[in-house]
């Protein structure tokens, strides 16, 4: 809390917050799924004044501080944004190459209705778990998903649950995951202590929520029938020349992930290669996208190719539900992600160097007594960050700093903060619709935030069952009796 005059009390740091919560409900009432295209945006921008207002006025902050924090806050989520934009340009050129319609294709040949949702689910988590990655999973894989769900009937809400509900579970438990490897950093243990731990949790988790959708693949009353697929293939293979060498693309592009290319360089090579494939394989396409039947090829091509990368492009066909499937908005599509991205970060910038954020988490860890309540206030304090900085990292980092030496304390092994923090931090981000993780895969699927947060059983399961586990004294890990020893000198000095 550099810069402070005095700290914020408790009222102090609750006016902001409240503010924030009333005027997103009353916005959401009147705009609905709209509120994502400006109003949320300004609803955050309005909240931070109010911030802002508390901190100059009440805490005699200037200015330049906060500014500041602001800056820092937004700095801290560029490495998003430019992701978002490439998976934007990504999702353009994958259209116009026919690599997702290639993939729509051959899902629906070996898919059944009754199968779906688990297949889903549990392609979502392989990928993710080989990627370390969420949000490519859901931008390459999840979108193939989601067209082929919508042609076997499905509502877009309860394919992009089982869709994220696997990406998730592969996020926290792959070790090439950002969030895997930052919350055993602010725990004080080691990586793959951390994933075996979190096991232990997980399994049930995963476990209830493939029952369901198992349970909902079969009971569920798609609208879809073989003459409608059939269809949808016919189609698909009449306007594109599929074929198996498109999969190369997405190939490479999980393979450069795999080997820990990071992952601008990994997009940026994905949607130019799609680029170039599509010059290859699909002349028609670029000719109609184009719109320039009198110019040379090179020239549509450069065209086609640069409308994909940046803006909206559709593929008409015959069939209204695979129209739905063939457009795309580029990185322009990604504009009021980004927005709602920095808006959000303001907030959170101005409230993280105000000190009130870490004056409400305080106060939770005042009411702290046993276990089960240590790690459900773990867990409430992560959802809370996740609700008020938009930001699953800040979400891990505040709490993880927050908690660790009071776990220590009382003889709580690391990996249970660990644990804790992926359970509720990190699957539970995506559930917030101002929250950077729930506003990327919005605007990636094309399906709101409250529509499909229903059906991310997975990210609803998780953090009740660690607050279960604690209260039930499960799968916990403690000190010996020589490491406390050691702790204690450690937290005297």
């Amino acid at each position: 809390m550099t810069n402070l005059q005095r700290k914020p009390s408790l009222g102090e740091a609750l006016v902001p917050i409240i503010f924030l919560i009333l005027l997103l409900v009353i916005n959401i009432r009147i705009f609905g799924t709209d509120s994502l295209s400006g109003s949320n945006q300004m609803v955050l921008i309005i909240s931070s004044a109010v911030a802002g207002l508390v901190a100059i006025l009440r805490l005699k902050i200037g200015w330049e501080p906060l500014q500041e924090g602001i800056v820092n806050s937004i700095g801290a989520a560029m490495p998003s944004i430019l992701i978002l934009l490439l998976i934007g340009a990504l999702a353009g050129t994958w259209l116009l190459s026919g690599i997702v319609p290639a993939m729509i294709y051959y899902g629906l040949q070996i898919l059944s209705p009754g199968i779906f949702l688990i297949a889903a689910c549990v392609v979502s988590a392989i990928v993710s778990i080989a990627t370390g990655s969420s949000w490519t999973t859901v931008a390459t894989v999840g979108v193939a998903l989601l067209g082929i769900g919508k042609a076997l009937g499905f509502e877009e809400g309860v394919i992009a649950g089982a869709i994220i509900s696997g990406a998730y579970f592969g996020d926290k438990m792959s070790p090439l995951s950002d969030t895997t490897n930052l919350a055993p950093a602010m725990a004080g243990t080691d990586l793959f202590t951390h994933i075996k731990h979190m096991t232990k949790t997980t399994t049930p988790s995963i476990l209830i929520t493939l029952g369901i959708f198992g349970v909902m693949g079969y009971t569920i009353s798609a609208e879809g029938s073989v003459e409608q697929v059939r269809g949808i293939s016919e189609v698909i293979s009449d306007k594109f020349n599929i074929s198996g060498w498109l999969f190369i693309v997405p190939i490479l592009v999980l393979g450069m992930i795999v080997k820990k290319v990071p992952a601008v360089p990994a997009l940026l090579a994905g949607a130019l290669l799609g680029g170039v494939f599509a010059v290859i394989f699909q002349p028609q396409i670029i000719q109609t996208i184009a719109d320039e039947a009198e110019t040379d090829y090179a020239y549509q091509s450069f065209k086609a190719v640069m409308m994909a990368l940046y803006g909206d492009i559709s593929v008409v066909t015959s069939n209204e539900m695979v129209n739905d499937l063939l457009s795309t908005g580029g990185m322009a599509g990604m504009l009021n992600t980004i927005w709602l991205i920095i808006s959000a970060m303001i907030f959170g910038g101005i409230m993280e160097k105000s000190g009130m954020l870490v004056v409400i988490a305080e106060a939770v860890i005042a009411k702290v007594h046993s276990l089960g309540s240590l790690i459900a206030s773990t867990a409430a304090t992560c959802v809370f960050f996740n609700l008020t900085t938009s930001d699953q990292y800040l979400a891990i980092l505040v709490p993880g700093r927050m908690y660790a030496d009071i776990y220590k304390k009382r003889g709580l092994k690391g990996e249970n903060l660990s644990r804790t923090l992926e359970d509720s931090a990190t699957v539970t981000s995506v559930l917030v619709p101002w929250n950077t993780c729930g506003a990327t895969q919005a605007s990636v699927l094309g399906v709101a935030t409250m529509t499909y947060a229903p059906y991310c059983f997975f990210n609803i399961i998780s953090p009740f069952m660690t607050v279960l586990y604690g209260y039930l004294k499960l799968g916990i890990n403690y000190y010996t009796e020589d490491e406390m020893r050691e702790i204690q000198k450690e937290l005297a000095v």
